[in-house]
């Protein structure tokens, strides 16, 4: 692991707290990573082939170990369960009566067929916080109904925006935002369910439709004229779909900035050494009426900005405490000086896939940083450690091997690991 500058030191902020992630795909696993993060014991629930998104993406060594996947599971550990099979659901049973927390993203009519619904969890422990990622919910037209991260995105008007603002066909955003706009506010849902049960004493069943998630996500945004009853005006926030909204064109490239403020737009043609044009404009001295004339202050911009080189222009805006940024490409922000100054990204040797550069914890407590302690874990990588923790017979655990309700992933991953890795790897 690369030497923080500053690394958190003693108890973590959930340690102590037990996860049952019992997810799949991004939203589900990102929204257990938060919480694994921050310190809670997170175990990752999986079928005998493992979470569908361990393939996603590349992979330098092992087809399930995609990229994508290493990014939204580590600091979690990895049991196999075929809920199918019996034996296997009264494992999660057992595991969920001493657990705090247990996520899903399966649909809620499958986990009543299987006898894990909140009702059948809530039997075994009254205190556990279920909290339910859907869709689109239990009640409503569209209940029951599967939902993936460009299904609602097209459904939430997005691809439309983007063509509206870009003057080009619908295309969805080229990230899977839905699904980690929902598994944010999954995070935070089990945060506040759990402040209710320090309360209270009870658990909480949670349901979180991703529909409805990315509905007041937009609409903050684009409810504009439609806010009120009877509607002022159309929906949409005229600034953001602007096709002017975009990076300002330079020279030699692209530079982002927002002229936004009064002062700003003095001090822009004051840089510009322009204050004249800037007196003869009196309708660019004040925010509502630059509001009104949206293309004219885009074009103004535009046309300072195009004679100038990507570097004058950013030393431009610096000069006059304008605030802005260079445009950059994937690879360019992943070699950003400033997240090399801050020691953003986290190097772990992984006993199976190498030297694996994950993504850094942002926030920072007390001035230090969150490590990462727990790679991302092969299939089943836990399975026979979890299971004795939970007080199951080492006769039992054979039997759950042999008929493949469960899996010992540590064997594969220990005979996959070069011997040099091993001796890196966490406890």
């Amino acid at each position: 692991m690369s030497s923080s500058k500053a690394q958190h030191k003693g108890e973590a902020p959930l340690q102590g707290l037990r996860v049952i992630d019992a997810t799949a795909m991004i939203a589900g696993p990102l929204a257990a990573q938060v919480l694994a993060d921050y310190g809670a014991d997170v175990i990752k629930i999986e079928p005998t082939g493992g979470d569908l998104m361990r393939r996603a993406g590349a992979a330098a060594k092992s087809a399930d170990m995609g990229a994508l996947y290493l990014q939204i599971n580590r600091n979690k550990r990895s049991l196999v369960l075929d809920l199918k099979q019996p034996a296997a659901r009264k494992v999660l049973l057992q595991l969920c009566a001493s657990a705090d927390v247990f996520l899903t993203n399966t649909r809620p009519a499958a986990m009543r067929r299987l006898g894990l619904a909140y009702e059948d969890l809530r039997q075994v422990n009254p205190r556990l916080v279920h909290v339910s990622l859907t869709g689109y919910g239990e009640s409503g037209l569209y209940a029951g109904k599967p939902a993936y991260d460009d299904l609602i995105q097209g459904i939430c008007a997005l691809p439309v925006m983007v063509a509206d603002a870009g003057g080009q066909e619908p295309r969805y955003v080229p990230m899977a935002m839905v699904d980690r706009i929902v598994g944010l506010n999954a995070a935070h849902a089990v945060l506040a369910a759990l402040f209710r049960r320090a309360r209270t004493g009870e658990g909480q069943s949670v349901e979180l439709p991703m529909f409805e998630t990315m509905t007041q996500f937009v609409l903050g945004d684009h409810f504009a004229g439609r806010t009120f009853d009877p509607p002022i005006g159309d929906a949409g926030n005229a600034r953001m779909i602007n096709p002017n909204r975009r990076p300002y064109p330079t020279s030699d490239g692209y530079v982002c900035a927002l002229v936004y403020t009064d002062k700003h737009w003095k001090a822009f043609f004051e840089g510009l050494g322009r204050l004249d044009q800037y007196a003869a404009n009196p309708h660019l001295h004040e925010f509502a009426s630059r509001r009104q004339h949206p293309d004219e202050v885009y074009a103004i911009i535009t046309g300072a900005l195009g004679k100038l080189t990507t570097a004058a222009a950013l030393a431009l805006f610096e000069r006059c405490d304008i605030p802005c940024a260079p445009m950059h490409d994937l690879d360019a922000l992943i070699d950003d000086p400033h997240l090399a100054s801050v020691d953003f990204f986290q190097v772990k040797d992984h006993p199976t896939e190498g030297r694996i550069r994950y993504t850094g914890i942002p926030s920072r407590w007390n001035g230090t940083s969150l490590p990462i302690n727990r790679h991302a874990p092969r299939v089943g990588e836990h399975s026979v450690s979890i299971l004795k923790e939970a007080g199951i017979p080492a006769q039992e655990i054979a039997a759950l091997i042999a008929s493949g309700a469960t899996v010992d992933g540590k064997l594969k991953a220990e005979t996959d690991a070069p011997a040099d890795a091993l001796a890196l790897r966490p406890n």
